[in-house]
């Protein structure tokens, strides 16, 4: 006679076991759905917001991301700068006067105003003045597409060169209005990315003694500095002759932003300064931060 081993197993019981074991699955499976749906939209999120993030701006290399607004330099010259979007009923004054002084300028064109002012273009490449490029419409370049950017700018250059025969090399994005993008871009294009530290703030039509005092008072004011005027603007050939005046009179020259800038070997710091690279230049920047390093790292 063998004996069964007893079964405890009743229909009630075993209903009971795989409803508890259905409850646990589905619990299992919701915390799987759950933990995937987060992930997927963190995902999404950090992606989104990732392509709204300004291109990080780099303060250290030829490759930086960061305009130029003045350069450092040892002998006292600064560079005149025209902004030319408007109309140009003075700009034979302006020319003249710069003649008067023996002062060369660079002159930001949009394209616009290339097509309006065919003319003009012409007088200033012939009076021995830069050209330089102020985008063709005049817009907004960070609120543009990369292809869109390039475009800005390359018609612009084609316009010129048309005109003049002559490779602009220096771009100044309308409003001042830049991120790393759009140096990034201009870069791409063989250009150089120039702002300015001095602004006149000639187009609020303040009047001529303003524009003088603005900018001879400005602190910024120093060798390598670069100005922006506006050719168009009300007062602005009325200012000019007194202007060139009392800024030879503390001893500064004129040259245009082709001669003014480091074309390699340079850095632009935090505030946009350029500063050439020598090799002495490079061991006290190491050695600043060699000590900056040991600094941090005591504290």
């Amino acid at each position: 006679m063998s004996l069964q081993k007893p079964s405890f197993s009743t229909p009630a019981l075993s209903q009971e076991i795989n409803t508890s074991y259905m409850k646990i699955m589905t619990a299992i499976l919701l915390i799987a759905v759950c933990f995937y749906s987060v992930s997927y939209f963190r995902t999404q999120s950090l992606s989104s917001d990732s392509s709204s993030i300004t291109a990080p701006v780099s303060t250290d290399s030829n490759h930086t991301e960061l305009p130029i607004y003045s350069v450092e330099r040892e002998d006292a010259v600064i560079a005149l700068t025209f902004d030319a979007a408007w109309r140009d009923e003075d700009l034979d004054d302006i020319l003249t006067i710069l003649d008067q002084h023996q002062a060369k300028a660079t002159f930001f064109v949009s394209g616009d105003w290339v097509s309006d002012y065919p003319d003009a273009i012409q007088s200033i490449h012939a009076a021995g003045h830069e050209l330089a490029n102020h985008g063709t419409h005049h817009k907004h370049m960070p609120l543009l597409s990369t292809e869109e950017m390039t475009t800005e700018i390359m018609t612009c250059h084609q316009q010129v060169y048309a005109l003049t025969q002559t490779n602009m090399t220096a771009f100044r994005a309308p409003y001042s209005d830049w991120n790393g993008t759009v140096v990034a871009t201009a870069q791409s294009c063989g250009y150089a990315s120039i702002n300015q530290n001095v602004d006149s703030v000639d187009w609020k039509d303040y009047g001529v003694d303003n524009i003088i005092q603005t900018v001879l008072n400005d602190p910024d004011l120093d060798n390598g500095a670069i100005i922006l005027l506006h050719n168009g603007a009300k007062y602005t050939a009325q200012a000019l002759d007194e202007l060139l005046t009392q800024l030879e009179n503390k001893g500064y020259s004129f040259v245009t932003i082709s001669e003014l800038i480091y074309h390699d070997n340079y850095r632009i710091d935090h505030t946009g300064r350029q500063f050439p690279i020598t090799p002495s230049s490079e061991s006290n920047s190491d050695s600043s931060q060699f000590l900056q390093h040991l600094s941090d790292t005591s504290d």
